[in-house]
């Protein structure tokens, strides 16, 4: 089985309040409010520097994201594409927009 390599994160604050911004947003509680904001913005799911941007992370993501190495801010892309594919397809499928590859 595939086992991702484990590579250390040279600024934890920054990475750890990026990464908690990503997982709030996902959460069960607030993760269709966040679609919805990013369906009304025209903004795709899959364009991670386009929603920090935008500000749909929280306001000091951006900020955070920025301050990281090319590594880390790699680590948290994937981070963001791998929480992204678990959200429920009922909700996927309403946002079908927000997923799309187009």
């Amino acid at each position: 089985m595939y086992e991702q390599a484990t590579i250390a994160v040279e600024n934890q604050q920054a990475f750890d309040a990026v990464k908690s911004a990503i997982d709030n947003s996902f959460s069960s509680a607030k993760v269709s409010d966040f679609l919805k904001s990013l369906d009304r913005s025209k903004l795709r799911i899959r364009e991670f520097e386009d929603v920090l941007r935008g500000g749909k992370l929280g306001s000091g993501a951006e900020q955070a994201y920025n301050s990281l190495n090319n590594g880390d801010q790699g680590m948290i892309r994937e981070h963001y594409l791998s929480t992204l594919e678990k959200v429920d397809p009922a909700l996927r499928q309403k946002y079908l927009k927000v997923y799309a590859y187009y």
